[in-house]
């Protein structure tokens, strides 16, 4: 073995990208002493995105306090990739269901002010290209309170601002965009987004996300009926009718707000990722490309990170080996999709708070064994 490129994603709630990847180095570095061994933390556009672009580019990451999707300050972070022009937002950090109680979460109010901010404060850095990825809000408010925050003004037929929350759309009249900040005309979006779901309908924003968020039978009717009006006065104000456009009930709708007012281009995010690392060139004349993530199953051939790892692979004819904290029953699902053998790294049967504390341990032995397996064949 003369390069070996290890490319997972995080084994959520136990091991960081990076902490896998450098796991599965200590194991084959044990066999393999001399190789050329290339890290690339990796993630397909959620939770860890901004980490696994922050490692590999040698950026760094931002924190600041913004507006929390029930209104209070909340800490929130987003990534500033190595070349000081581009920025990482995983809308979670500011506007996620992580930030309220089970007990009160309520979409009907909840807002993606905090996200709009985290936007502004790159912009205001300097930034100029900005990568956002959706998934695990708070909100239904198709993004309106994020644009709020970079000086959209939303108000009711007395001119008089709306209230925060998805609810309130529905006293909606004007839409100003004369004070939007001035570094939106010159900022580049793009959107990691892996659903389809449009805006409104039985596969809307509303009715497939809302009840996960806290929306009861009423509230998802409040809500449906908001974003419907929504999308009736922007047409009616002059803007495009993205209701129907795939992606647009992304993230409580912002999607839809994203591709109104920013033109943004949506792409899966491992895609993005992909692009981002320069995967394609690091993978170029590697003998192996490990990849992984903290479970194999037949879900993972939908734009999850291995999939994405291992057709970049593929292009070069690279085998690829898949490590995961567990393995499903239809797991042989990806092996019709690049990946060559999988590998699970429990031991023997334990429970989950176990395998979450021996994971590092976990990995680096499976790994090794692989790696001894690998060294006896080439004999």
């Amino acid at each position: 073995m003369k390069k070996i490129v290890i490319a997972p994603d995080s084994f959520k709630e136990s091991l960081t990208a990076l902490e896998v990847a450098e796991a599965i180095k200590n194991g084959f570095q044990a066999v393999f002493p001399d190789a050329e061994y290339c890290l690339v933390p990796m993630a397909d556009g959620g939770e860890g995105t901004v980490e696994a672009l922050v490692a590999v580019t040698d950026g760094k990451t931002v924190h600041t306090q913004v507006t929390g999707p029930a209104g209070n300050q909340v800490e929130a972070h987003y990534g500033l990739l190595g070349d000081g022009k581009t920025a990482v937002i995983e809308m979670a950090s500011a506007s996620g269901l992580h930030h309220v109680a089970q007990d009160d979460r309520d979409p009907c109010l909840a807002t993606s002010r905090g996200t709009g901010e985290l936007i502004r404060h790159a912009l205001d850095a300097g930034v100029r290209h900005i990568i956002v990825g959706l998934g695990g809000s708070a909100t239904n408010d198709a993004g309106m309170g994020m644009l709020a925050s970079l000086g959209v003004k939303l108000t009711d037929a007395q001119g008089n601002a709306i209230s925060d929350g998805g609810a309130a759309l529905i006293n909606l009249q004007n839409i100003d965009v004369t004070e939007l900040h001035p570094a939106m005309a010159e900022c580049t979006f793009e959107v990691a987004c892996d659903v389809d779901n449009p805006l409104l309908g039985e596969r809307g924003a509303t009715a497939i996300f809302g009840p996960q968020k806290g929306a009861d039978k009423q509230a998802l009717a409040s809500l449906e009926k908001a974003l419907t009006h929504l999308a009736d006065v922007l047409v009616a104000n002059g803007f495009s009718d993205q209701r129907n456009t795939s992606g647009a009930g992304a993230a409580g709708g912002m999607g839809f707000g994203m591709m109104t007012f920013m033109k943004a281009s949506f792409r899966p995010g491992i895609e993005i990722v992909v692009e981002a690392t320069n995967l394609k060139d690091i993978v170029k004349g590697a003998d192996l490309v490990i990849t992984g993530e903290g479970r194999l199953d037949s879900q993972t051939i939908f734009g999850k990170t291995p999939i994405g790892v291992a057709k970049t692979a593929k292009l070069y004819n690279i085998p690829v080996i898949g490590i995961a904290g567990s393995l499903s029953a239809d797991v042989a699902v990806v092996c019709d999709h690049g990946i060559d053998a999988v590998f699970s790294i429990m031991p023997r049967v334990m429970t989950l708070k176990e395998a979450f504390a021996d994971a590092e341990v976990n990995v680096t032995f499976t790994a090794k064994n692989i790696a001894t397996v690998m060294a006896i064949q080439a004999k």
